[in-house]
């Protein structure tokens, strides 16, 4: 009996521990999709040079809305051009059109999902809650790099093209 409950309680336990471990895991590896947000020690001005001589990779920058989001929210920058090793910014814009104030947050994914784990945001918006007054426009920020690895990694060959999509929700905590 005693084995039985232990075995539940132990289920359960991992089960609350579920999300938590799952986002520090993707978060710090870049595991499906998500991308790495570089660090002190990750992001150093003196390592993280363009590569000389690598291929140019397109970022193309795309936004989305829940269905209970009443913003707007767009890129400004549809899309750039970097080799690996070099930083680029990038802005979305937001508006509430409403006549109430809202606040809200922010999810991303990377596509093609191998290319996440190389995907470093130095600033961005994402995972904090924003919150705009009633007819509020503001632009957000993106501050990133491609890893410099990603020129000499050899399942990199094929991607060419990187998509950084972010969507907006209505926070809970309003």
């Amino acid at each position: 009996m005693y084995y039985v409950a232990s075995v539940i309680v132990t289920f359960v336990g991992l089960s609350y521990a579920a999300v938590p471990l799952y986002k520090l895991i993707c978060t710090n590896t870049g595991l499906d999709g998500t991308p790495v947000v570089a660090d002190g020690d990750r992001y150093d001005p003196d390592v993280v040079k363009p590569v000389a001589g690598a291929r140019p990779i397109k970022i193309t920058f795309q936004s989305s809305l829940s269905d209970a989001m009443k913003w707007r929210f767009v890129p400004q920058t549809r899309e750039v051009s970097v080799v690996p090793g070099e930083t680029a910014l990038a802005f979305y814009t937001a508006e509430n059109p409403t006549d109430e104030d809202i606040t809200g947050i922010s999810t991303y994914s990377v596509v093609p999902g191998k290319a996440a784990q190389y995907f470093n945001k130095i600033q961005c918006f994402c995972f904090e809650e924003q919150k705009l007054a009633a007819k509020e426009e503001v632009d957000m920020p993106v501050f990133f790099y491609i890893d410099p690895e990603f020129a000499f990694d050899p399942w990199m060959k094929d991607v060419n093209h990187i998509t950084l999509h972010y969507t907006f929700f209505r926070s809970k905590m309003q």
